[in-house]
């Protein structure tokens, strides 16, 4: 196994590159990056929105605010913690556009696929031990999904580039979507993300921070 210095300069590489992608010509770039993170645990969005190329990082207008609400609520971590702590990754990395209606575009099939590369790189570079895919198009790359009640407060074990890891789905903290603030989804909210705080990789991270804030 290479060593941490070596991955990190690695994942710098790799970070470095994914900013220069332009192999989409509907997408609308530069790629958004959470940064080299070396990390065993991955955060899988699933698109950016407007206003995350602008300020060049992901989850960075209101449902950011939401996803992190829900990291300080039930691990007891900043949003600061959580970036510098947590590897973001994405279905796919640029904006993808409006549609007529003024809605987000969602990314079609081989604008998937093109990007799925990097995620892959990804894996087999960090080697992750839990993943937590944020939303329907994160979670269906790794598990069918029809109704977010089904998969909404469970732990997945998964295989991926030869990997396992553990899988947590979380739904889209969009204000777009009630699903999160009313029955039953509020309960299956808290159940996820008491998961993801139990979670053994995820207990380490929140370890380092209580020691760097002591």
């Amino acid at each position: 196994m290479a060593s941490r210095s070596a991955r990190q300069t690695q994942l710098d590489l790799h970070v470095r590159e994914l900013w220069q992608c332009r192999r989409c010509p509907r997408m609308i770039p530069p790629p958004v990056s959470g940064g080299p993170i070396l990390s065993k645990v991955i955060l899988v969005g699933q698109a950016p929105g407007v206003k995350e190329p602008v300020l060049a990082r992901p989850f960075a207008w209101t449902a950011g605010k939401t996803l992190f609400g829900w990291f300080k609520q039930f691990c007891g971590m900043t949003e600061a913690e959580v970036r510098a702590r947590i590897y973001f990754a994405a279905v796919c990395r640029c904006f993808p556009g409006k549609t007529s209606a003024g809605g987000d575009r969602v990314p079609a099939p081989d604008e998937i696929r093109n990007c799925s590369s990097w995620m892959d790189a990804e894996f087999d570079l960090l080697r992750p031990q839990l993943v937590i895919a944020v939303g329907k198009l994160a979670i269906s790359q790794f598990i069918e999904i029809g109704k977010l009640d089904a998969v909404i407060g469970r732990t997945f074990p998964m295989r991926r580039q030869r990997r396992t890891f553990d899988l947590i789905p979380l739904p889209h903290p969009s204000g777009a979507s009630p699903w999160h603030r009313i029955p039953p989804g509020k309960a299956l909210l808290g159940d996820a993300m008491r998961l993801i705080a139990e979670h053994a990789a995820m207990r380490r991270l929140i370890r380092h921070s209580e020691r760097s804030a002591a």
